[in-house]
């Protein structure tokens, strides 16, 4: 790892008000317990573990901000990270752009972190803050995938499904996050690209559609992201070996 001295501040943005109903009834999904903990804590801890990282801003449920700041309000971090919470909008390009918004104008570098992806290590963040850094607009940490994919015409769910194509697995990536952005092409993107269409979930693929290059660096296993209750079992026994191999 190169040295961070020189990092600009950055921020990260954790958009949080989604229902999450893959993982089934209850609270929202960023508010589902991990080791006796929220996901959405250990989400903003692993962000805060960065040293560039000066700023937190939780994108919350509307309904839920105040819980979430309470949640928040007295949660240990370093020194230099301070934490936000704002309510969300209707669409998670729109929670983007509210926590966009809470973000002072001298810091030049934000990520978008899914809150749902809990475990992210902290090598993952700072290559992603290095790589904007180092002149990429927009950065994603991806792996390569271990299944053949096929693309196929959706049908109804349960139905058998036409195969069109096998793309090549050598040139495809499973995208995770942190995302990193310069700043100021992060806020175009989110100022002029409808919200519609492919990427408008995913705040590179706003990038790419304004033109800009997006890069890829190295993902990690421990990033998944959590959508199911069988992820919630792996979070806990990720958790689990941390606190044997690490004290905690």
């Amino acid at each position: 790892m190169s040295d961070r001295s020189f990092t600009p501040r950055t921020a990260a943005v954790i958009p949080a008000a989604g229902r999450g109903v893959r993982l089934g009834p209850g609270a929202p999904k960023a508010l589902r317990v991990l080791n006796g903990t929220p996901m959405l804590v250990h989400a903003v801890r692993a962000m805060a573990a960065s040293n560039a990282v000066v700023l937190v801003v939780v994108v919350a449920p509307p309904e839920d901000t105040p819980g979430v700041r309470n949640l928040l309000a007295d949660l240990a971090l370093p020194d230099r990270t301070d934490v936000v919470v704002v309510p969300g909008g209707e669409t998670r390009q729109e929670s983007v752009r509210l926590g966009l918004a809470a973000v002072p104008d001298d810091v030049p570098i934000v990520l978008v972190h899914d809150a749902a992806r809990p475990l992210v290590p902290v090598d993952t963040v700072d290559s992603v803050i290095e790589a904007v850094r180092d002149g990429a607009p927009a950065v994603v940490p991806a792996l390569p995938l271990a299944d053949t994919v096929k693309e196929v015409t959706p049908g109804e769910k349960g139905t058998p499904e036409p195969v069109v194509a096998t793309p090549e697995r050598a040139r495809l990536r499973a995208v995770q996050t942190p995302q990193g952005f310069d700043r100021a092409t992060l806020v175009r993107a989110h100022d002029t690209v409808p919200a519609d269409g492919e990427g408008a979930t995913d705040c590179a693929g706003l990038v790419e559609r304004l033109g800009e290059p997006v890069v890829v660096v190295p993902g990690h296993e421990e990033a998944f992201k959590v959508t199911r209750p069988l992820d919630l079992v792996l979070a806990e026994a990720v958790l689990a070996r941390r606190r044997a191999n690490d004290g905690f």
